[in-house]
């Protein structure tokens, strides 16, 4: 298979993705066809303008001017007004009703993706897919493609009426017109290509800076705003290179496409006016003819946009679809649902690892009984945090499983599993926005104020947004960048109070608090682990101690379990890991 036959292959292919990703929207077509069928009329009311021209002129002179005519070529010009106005309305609101289901389809997709996608892809490079790709696609349906149907219908019957006006100069147009779409047709080429990798390159440097701005305090207490500015400019520069590389092609092509119908309206102009003073021609007819070549060489202009346009889209496409391919989380049974509560949880052999070859966990089990504290400790990287990660089931264990009583975990209804669990890491996330947002955030449901100031009350954070001018109304900006670490994990530590899970994971919440903070959030944390089974991945001394069982993990593995007392005596290490903490 050659070179250029493959290609073909692939953009046949890519063009079929194309309309499969279309039919999958559902798109009011009869919308498309309503605003088609208006820029059908539209033409053909243009081409009915020539005609028109040509009897004005032919039947006016001097002395005398047919204002019938001209009355009725400024009705013709109204309606055209009139039925592309409406025409352009209807096609603008269809493309924009695509791009919406559009959007909507890939960002429900985008949510429901295991965590492993958002691991190895930026989020910037996700958002570009969101709005720019989806961008590329809506111009086509709405703009470029109605333009190139009622184009290559203005095109064909604009042919027909010049070689029944006059088939001499409709020949001589035949032979001036492929060379226009000879030059068109390769730079069309040359314009897709370059658009293919602007797209690509923006996707790259929206990633970035998404990624840089979001950990801006990093780059400037490491005062790095050097080699980011550096890095930032190495990317701009990438895309300021294709975007000069266009602009020449551009350039080049602008003159060159002026050139060649400035010779083609002179050369038809000239052999027009050689056939007047013959006789064999009327000046109406040859200002009819001049008109309709516009007609002509438009939508062969237009064509060349619209290929271009059309590369674009297949390419938006492939990457769209390439994410939409992609297997979401597994849901478990949708009717499958159970109450935790009283059940006791268990890994049984559990396996794990985050790329192939390189295992995090080896062959864990352990269990926790109903309303008791499970403590997990150990050197940080021995894979306590991917314990709880597969717990939440955002990954899905190599080997092993996770059950509730006897019901293995990966079967039950996802969202049901997942609200029975509150889950307060080191970091706990905050979005933008207020106080109130947050601690209802994945409720499903609004809170009065009395019970959001008792879910407070109860994290110890009631105080300190009470002193809040706004108090429950308060913006807390992004990441709560207005709040406090303390502050942070006592709002978390409330949305889970509000949450009232059945199962607690704590992923030592208190690791980076100062001592008056940590005081505050471990009293909340005591209080919310009342009555429920809690996983604790332990940081705190006092939080070791008093735990039911300690599972000691090293290196992916359980290298002792027991309480505090027997793993003193019975752990070389765990004793070493406990006395360090107390020396420090």
């Amino acid at each position: 298979m050659t070179f250029k036959s493959r290609k073909d292959e692939l953009d046949r292919v890519k063009l079929k993705d194309f309309f499969h990703l279309l039919n999958e929207l559902q798109l009011k077509k009869v919308l498309f066809f309503v605003g088609i069928g208006f820029s059908m009329i539209t033409s053909g009311v243009n081409l009915i303008l020539p005609l028109m021209t040509r009897n004005l002129v032919d039947t006016s002179s001097f002395s005398k001017f047919n204002f019938t005519i001209l009355i009725a070529l400024i009705a013709i010009f109204v309606a055209q007004l009139i039925l592309g106005t409406i025409s352009g309305y209807i096609l603008r609101y269809f493309g924009e009703d695509a791009v919406k289901r559009l959007r909507e389809k890939l960002w429900s997709h985008l949510l429901k993706l295991p965590l492993s996608y958002f691991d190895s892809t930026k989020a910037g490079e996700s958002s570009s897919r969101l709005v720019n790709d989806t961008g590329v696609i809506k111009d086509l349906i709405a703009s470029q493609f109605p333009n190139f149907i009622t184009g290559a219908i203005q095109l064909l019957f604009s042919l027909i009426i010049l070689f029944v006006m006059d088939w001499q100069m409709a020949a001589l147009m035949f032979v001036l017109v492929p060379i226009v779409v000879a030059i068109l047709l390769p730079v069309g080429r040359i314009m897709a290509h370059l658009g293919r990798k602007l797209q690509t390159a923006t996707a790259k440097f929206n990633g970035d800076v998404s990624e840089k701005l979001s950990e801006v305090r990093l780059i400037k207490a490491s005062n790095g705003e050097k080699f980011e500015q550096q890095r930032g400019q190495g990317l701009i520069n990438q895309i300021f290179g294709i975007g000069i590389k266009s602009a020449r092609v551009e350039a080049i092509l602008q003159p060159v496409m002026t050139t060649v119908m400035m010779a083609v309206f002179a050369g038809i102009l000239a052999y027009g006016i050689f056939r007047i003073s013959q006789g064999t021609l009327s000046n109406g007819t040859l200002v009819a003819f001049l008109l309709y070549l516009f007609n002509v060489i438009e939508p062969v202009a237009n064509f060349a946009t619209f290929f271009s346009q059309l590369q674009k889209a297949m390419g938006s496409t492939e990457r769209i679809q390439s994410i939409l391919r992609l297997a979401p989380e597994k849901e478990g049974l949708a009717n499958h649902k159970i109450n935790v509560e009283g059940k006791t949880l268990t890994a049984n052999d559990i396996s794990f690892s985050y790329h192939s070859g390189e295992p995090v966990l080896h062959s864990i089990t352990f269990s926790a009984q109903p309303n008791t504290v499970i403590a997990f400790a150990g050197p940080s990287g021995g894979g306590k945090s991917t314990i709880f990660a597969l717990l939440e089931r955002f990954y899905q264990p190599d080997q092993g499983q996770f059950k509730v009583g006897d019901q293995d975990i990966a079967e039950v209804d996802l969202h049901n599993w997942r609200s029975q669990i509150g889950y307060v890491s080191q970091n706990s996330a905050i979005f933008s926005g207020t106080i109130r947002d947050n601690l209802e955030y994945g409720l499903g449901k609004s809170l009065s104020d009395a019970e959001l100031w008792h879910g407070l009350s109860l994290a110890y954070a009631d105080q300190f947004v009470r002193e809040f001018p706004d108090q429950l109304e308060t913006k807390i900006g992004e990441r709560g960048i207005n709040l406090s670490g303390g502050q942070k994990q006592r709002i978390a530590i409330a949305r889970a109070f509000l949450r009232d899970p059945k199962i607690l994971m704590l992923d030592e919440a208190t690791a980076s608090l100062d001592s008056e903070s940590e005081s505050k959030v471990q009293q909340a944390l005591d209080q919310l682990m009342v009555g429920r089974t809690t996983l604790v991945i332990a940081h705190r001394l006092a939080t070791i101690v008093n735990a039911d069982q300690i599972y000691f993990i090293e290196h992916g593995q359980i290298t002792g379990q027991g309480t505090h007392q027997y793993l003193m005596q019975h752990h070389q290490l765990y004793a070493r890991y406990v006395n360090e903490q107390m020396v420090n």
